[in-house]
């Protein structure tokens, strides 16, 4: 069985290390766990691994945020992963930071990548991590304090929030969606 699992993010050096790339900063997590190097391929940067007998495609669009749908239907198309094996995992402003959320559906919220895919894909119907950045930002701040650098009480609690981020999308290639979200929605 194969899954295409797509961190949401900005290439660059200079989005590195802010929240909104925080899908980019899972998959790093997840390759580096399961062995797997990053290369350039059309319309992102993909890494191919296998935990458990699955094979998971890691899909970092290059295609920057906002239009990311581009890079995941190509993928999509080019590996034939139907969209109930495709899982986006993307930055939430409405969870506090570390908080998962998986959804098998759902709107954008508000998230211009989400709405990308959504129009792209022509639906909401497909899997999806939310994982927290929290809202600590004043009245029109929000695009710095997502395109910001995470405090160092993030960064001290970071590697342990990427790998229960990891965990959970590792248990719906095994376990399936529904009880990968009953044991980690509001972790």
């Amino acid at each position: 069985m194969k899954y295409l699992m797509v961190g949401l993010g900005n290439p660059g050096a200079e989005y590195e290390e802010t929240r909104h790339n925080i899908g980019f900063k899972v998959l790093d997590s997840l390759a580096q766990r399961l062995s797997g190097t990053f290369e350039t391929g059309r319309l992102g940067e993909v890494s191919t691994v296998r935990f458990k007998g699955r094979h998971i495609v890691l899909l970092k669009p290059s295609t920057f945020m906002n239009l990311s749908g581009k890079s995941v239907r190509y993928w999509m198309d080019a590996e034939k992963v139907p969209l109930e094996r495709v899982v986006v995992i993307t930055d939430d402003l409405n969870l506090p930071f570390g908080t998962l959320r998986l959804r098998a559906k759902g709107s954008d919220g508000g998230h211009n990548g989400l709405k990308d895919l959504q129009q792209v894909l022509g639906t909401t119907k497909y899997p999806r991590l939310r994982f927290g950045i929290g809202a600590e930002f004043g009245k029109g701040q929000q695009v710095d304090y997502v395109l910001g650098k995470w405090s160092a009480e993030e960064q001290e609690r970071m590697e342990e929030r990427l790998t229960k981020a990891g965990d959970a999308v590792l248990n719906i290639t095994t376990a399936g969606l529904a009880r990968a979200m009953n044991a980690y929605n509001g972790q």
